[in-house]
């Protein structure tokens, strides 16, 4: 057994065998490889290294990459394994083309924790690297895709600073006044629209031009790379700023002349995309202490000539970049696209019995997208049903719909959630007549005799349906979905498929859902006359409500009655899911 020579003075193990790995590789392929300077250890730990690779054989096609035929690079390799080595350039030959980062460093992983394999060291790397160089000299990387490509590939975010919400499009104005809506210590909303005395005002600058070398992290390098141009090369003066940046500046200074005194100051650039498209939106904000030199020097030599006034010091401040929510229609791709639940997307829906099954699937709705939600419950909430149902400990002593109408509110602004305290026959024809879906989980029986009447109705708009589990698990679930078309109730339908199943051997697993329930199969959770209830935990009813609901989800648009029977996989039997159309 080989052993390896140990790691030099300053440099880890993994760094030692890496260098070590590359000199062998090196020396095998001198033509192709080649380790062009001295290793160098920073003081934060990194051992960097310049490589040679020998380029002119890799195919070129219009709008790729042009390479030279040897191409130089410098390595950084972290003092852990768990970390990808970084690959830079030492030139601006790149800068602008996607998955290069602030014009030198190379995107060779999208996301290292599942394509950087440390097993595979720097062979692997260096892999990485020549098929990066492949598909850039071919031209098969898409700049409309490349992340973050408009500011320089990378991600600005400083730590401690809140997330801005975007969900609003300004207009096409180089520079307009927005307002930040603070909604908690960590969240500011972006609005066009002039707020309340609470919101901060905000300039929103349009860049004439993407920023390849990103936006810095002074005032001083963020006005040099308005202009595109890397800080390496130029440095801001106030007094012969480009017009872009000189129109930033004043605008930023103007904005925190009217803002609170201590307060600092917000901004928003808009940067186009290389590829167009709606523009790249940066959020961030100078200290209280920078903001205010600004509004002091606004009051000193008034609004115009404010900005001519900055000293080098000034412009030395530092940027405190925010996240950037970014939730606009024209750049966001909901995450359930193409799955079944996203066909309650903009829907209106009746939930009605807010238990252990529908107070689940209520959440599940409103996190699909539903535009309006109405529910139904009078229930009051203790401490026992925590255990199973979708509250908290602040909803004990509350009504159930009530108690979750404050969750669904939360989870998204743009719900319409509406409470129905008791339901009435009345107010049953009113959700048949105007709904999209009524899913009844009150698991009642003259609530499924009255579906039953209003199936029938002249105007009946919505899709019926039924879900509940078993009393003997809580793993079983049951689902009875009652078409348009069809102008029989849910219960209608129960009553064909019932005798089905408990003639089929194979569904044996569910004929406990149209059996009486045996002596123990039941819970009684507290002494006394306790009205029984059937047994599962909130991991049972939720995964139980989520199945059935996303099995609804499609009969929005099939138009197809029948009944789905599905099983947890602890449910210790088969199939786990069955569906027989009614007929």
């Amino acid at each position: 057994m080989t052993k390896r020579k140990p790691a030099r003075p300053g440099m880890t193990a993994w760094q030692a065998r890496v260098l070590s790995d590359l000199r062998t590789l090196a020396a095998l392929q001198p033509h192709d490889l080649r380790i062009t300077d001295q290793t160098v250890t920073t003081a934060r730990g990194l051992v960097g290294f310049g490589l040679r690779l020998h380029t002119a054989g890799l195919p070129a096609a219009e709008g790729g990459l042009p390479l030279e035929d040897d191409e130089d690079f410098f390595v950084v390799v972290p003092d852990d394994s768990l970390q990808a080595p970084m690959v830079e350039v030492v030139h601006d030959r790149f800068v602008g083309y996607p998955h290069v980062l602030q014009g030198r460093r190379l995107c060779l992983y999208l996301d290292p924790s599942r394509e950087w394999d440390p097993a595979g060291g720097i062979t692997a790397l260096l892999n990485r690297l020549w098929q990066w160089l492949a598909d850039a000299s071919a031209g098969r990387f898409d700049a409309a895709t490349a992340m973050y490509h408009a500011v320089g590939g990378v991600l600005h975010q400083t730590s401690g600073t809140p997330t801005i919400v975007a969900r609003e499009s300004g207009s096409d104005q180089n520079l307009q006044l927005a307002w930040l809506k603070p909604r908690s210590p960590h969240r500011l909303d972006l609005t066009y629209e002039s707020g309340g005395e609470d919101c901060i005002r905000v300039p929103v600058l349009t860049t004439a031009s993407c920023m390849p070398y990103g936006a810095g992290s002074t005032l001083g390098e963020l006005l040099v790379l308005l202009t595109a141009r890397p800080p390496s090369q130029e440095t801001a003066r106030p007094s012969s700023l480009p017009a872009q940046s000189a129109a930033f500046l004043t605008a930023l200074t103007a904005v925190a002349a009217k803002s609170p005194h201590d307060a600092p100051q917000y901004f928003v650039l808009a940067v186009p995309h290389p590829r167009g498209g709606p523009h790249h939106l940066l959020g961030g904000r100078v200290a209280p202490s920078t903001a205010n030199v600004l509004r002091q020097k606004v009051r000193q030599h008034g609004t115009g000539t404010a900005v001519r006034s900055l000293g080098a010091a000034d412009l030395e401040a530092p940027i405190e970049w925010c996240r950037m929510s970014d939730e606009r229609p024209a750049v966001t791709t909901r995450r359930d696209t193409n799955r079944p639940i996203s066909a309650f997307l903009g829907k209106n829906v009746h939930v009605w019995g807010c238990g252990g099954i529908g107070s689940w699937a209520a959440e599940f709705v409103a996190r699909a997208g539903a535009a309006e939600i109405t529910l139904c419950d009078p229930g009051t909430i203790s401490g026992g049903l925590l255990v199973r149902q979708n509250y908290s400990e602040n909803d004990i002593g509350s009504i159930k719909a009530e108690a979750l109408t404050r969750r669904l509110r939360a989870i998204s602004d743009g719900l319409i959630v509406n409470v129905t305290p008791q339901l009435s026959r009345k107010e049953a024809k009113r959700a048949v007549t105007t709904a999209d879906v009524v899913i009844d989980a009150t698991v009642s029986v003259s609530v499924g005799r009255l579906l039953d009447v209003l199936a029938d109705h002249p105007r009946r708009s919505a899709l019926l349906a039924q879900i509940a589990t078993d009393t003997r698990t809580g793993s079983l679930g049951i689902l009875t979905v009652s078409a348009r078309a069809d102008r029989v109730g849910p219960a209608t339908v129960d009553r064909q498929a019932g005798p089905e199943v408990l003639k089929d051997s194979k569904l044996e697993l569910y004929h406990p859902l149209w059996q009486e329930p045996f002596e123990d199969d039941e819970l009684i959770p507290t002494r006394g006359c306790s009205v029984p209830t059937f047994h599962g935990s909130a991991a049972d009813t939720a995964a139980v409500a989520a199945s059935l609901v996303t099995l609804l989800g499609p009969h929005l648009s099939a138009g197809v009655s029948g009944t789905h029977l599905c099983a947890l996989p602890h449910a210790h039997g088969r199939p786990a899911h069955h569906f027989l159309p009614y007929s």
